[in-house]
C-alpha cells in the first residue's frame, strides 16, 4: 500500500474509493452497506483503531500524541425521488468532464473519502508527531443534525482539542454556520359537518392570521443586513373526521435558521410573539427513530448556530495550510445550512471551523456532482493540517 501511495497512484485509489461509495444508497438510518465498506477501506490502509458506536458511525484512529483533532463526515444521504430526472444515474458514480456525478458526491461522500485517505497520507507525510486524529465517518446527519457525531465521540470517549467539519465548501474555509431549529404552532377547533360550518369553528381559519405574522417576521429578518436568520412556513397539516367536516385542529411547521445571537431564549419569545392573543400553542419538533444498529435515536430540533473567530489559532494554522496546499490566498464563509458543528462547536464547545470538497449547492440536487479536483485538494488539505496545529 505504501509504495503505491510513494508513485502517486493514492490519488485514483481515493477516486475509486469515492465512486465505490456514492454507488451504495444509504439515507438516514439506512447506512449499513456504506459502514462495511468504509471499515473495510480503513483496515486496507492501516488504520490504528476503528471505533462505531449506537448510531452506528465509523470512527478511524491514528496516532497516539496528546493533541487531538477530528475530523467529520457524514455517509448518509437524501433520497432520490425520480432517477429518471438524473442526467447520469444517480448512483453510478459516473465522471463526466472532470465531475463525479450522484447521489452523495458533493454532500457529502466526495469529502468524507477524502479524509479516509488523508489519514493515510498524515502516515507518510509526518502529520502524526505528537497528534491523535480521528476520522469520523458519522451516521444519521440528514435526519438528526450532530446525533452521529455526538455518539461517535461521547460513546468512545473521545476528547478532541478541535474539529474540522468536511461539508463542502468548495474548497473555501468555513468558519461558522447557522442554526436550525423547527417548531410546530398548534391550534384548536370544533368539529361540525361541511354542510353546517357556522355550527364549528375551523382550526385551519384561526392558523391563517399567525400565518400572516411568519410572513412579516420573514419578511423583517430578510431585510436585516449582513448574516441574518430567516423564517419558512414549510408545511401545514389538519384534522378532521372527514373531508366533509371542518377540521378540528391545524399544525403549522416552521423552519427558523438563526445566527448566533438568536439563542433558545431569543427564540422562545419570538415564538411567544407569534401567537400572542390567540389561543394556540407552540413546541419544539422531536424527531424519533431507530439507527441501522438497532438503537433509539431522538432529535431535539433545536440547533445552535456556531462561529470561530478568525483570529482562532484553529483558523490560523488552516490558512496556513491553505496556501501551502493550493497556492493562493483563502477565501472564507459560513454555512447557511446545518452541520455537524451543532455538536462539535454547540453542544461540546470544541473550536471548530469546516473545510470540504464539492459545492453547496449541489447538495439534495438532482445531478448532483462534485469536481474531483476537489477530491484530490481536500485530502492533501486535511493530511497536511495536523502540521500546522
Amino acid at each position: 500500500m505504501w509504495e503505491a501511495f510513494m508513485k502517486g497512484t493514492w490519488q485514483d485509489d481515493l477516486i475509486t474509493f469515492t465512486q465505490d461509495i456514492v454507488r451504495i444508497p444509504g439515507c438516514s438510518t439506512q447506512e449499513k452497506a456504506v459502514a462495511q465498506r468504509i471499515r473495510q477501506e480503513m483496515e486496507r490502509l492501516g488504520y490504528d483503531k476503528i471505533l462505531t458506536d449506537s448510531s452506528g458511525s465509523i470512527t478511524g484512529v491514528l496516532g497516539n500524541g496528546p493533541y487531538h483533532i477530528f475530523f467529520d463526515s457524514h455517509m448518509d444521504t437524501v433520497q432520490v425521488t425520480d432517477e429518471s430526472a438524473w442526467t447520469y444515474p444517480p448512483f453510478g458514480a459516473e465522471i463526466h468532464n472532470g465531475r463525479l456525478y450522484g447521489r452523495g458526491a458533493s454532500d457529502m461522500k466526495g469529502a468524507l473519502a477524502a479524509s479516509v485517505y488523508a489519514g493515510a497520507l498524515m502516515k507518510e507525510n509526518g502529520s502524526l508527531e505528537g497528534k491523535t486524529v480521528y476520522i469520523c465517518c458519522s451516521a444519521i446527519e440528514e435526519d438528526y443534525d450532530g446525533e452521529g457525531t455526538w455518539r461517535a465521540i461521547t460513546e468512545n470517549r473521545l476528547k478532541p482539542d478541535v474539529a474540522v467539519i468536511c461539508e463542502p465548501t468548495h474548497l473555501k474555509i468555513s468558519l461558522g454556520q447557522r442554526g436550525r431549529s423547527v417548531f410546530l404552532i398548534h391550534t384548536k377547533g370544533v368539529s361540525a359537518h361541511g354542510a353546517a360550518p357556522e355550527k364549528g369553528v375551523n382550526a385551519i381559519y384561526k392558523m391563517a392570521e399567525i400565518i400572516e405574522r411568519v410572513r412579516a417576521l420573514s419578511d423583517r429578518l430578510m431585510s436585516r443586513e449582513g448574516w441574518h436568520g430567516s423564517i419558512a412556513a414549510s408545511r401545514i397539516e389538519s384534522t378532521a373526521v372527514s373531508v366533509n367536516a371542518v377540521p378540528d385542529s391545524c399544525t403549522l411547521y416552521l423552519d427558523r435558521r438563526t445566527t448566533v445571537e438568536e439563542n433558545e431564549e431569543y427564540l422562545a419569545g419570538e415564538m411567544d410573539e407569534l401567537i400572542k392573543g390567540t389561543d394556540a400553542s407552540w413546541e419544539v419538533y422531536e424527531v424519533e427513530g431507530t439507527s441501522y444498529m438497532g438503537a433509539a435515536v431522538r432529535l431535539h430540533s433545536l440547533l445552535p448556530a456556531w462561529e470561530l473567530p478568525g483570529e482562532h489559532p484553529l483558523a490560523l494554522a488552516a490558512e496556513k495550510c491553505f496556501r501551502e496546499v493550493l497556492g493562493r490566498e483563502p477565501e472564507t464563509c459560513r454555512w447557511d445550512f446545518s452541520t455537524n458543528g451543532v455538536t462539535t462547536a454547540g453542544r461540546l464547545g470544541i473550536p471548530t471551523l469546516g473545510f470540504g470538497a464539492g459545492i453547496e449547492k449541489m447538495a439534495h440536487q438532482t445531478d448532483e456532482y462534485c469536481p474531483v479536483e476537489d477530491l484530490i485538494k481536500a485530502c492533501e488539505f486535511y493530511s497536511r493540517l495536523p502540521q500546522y496545529l
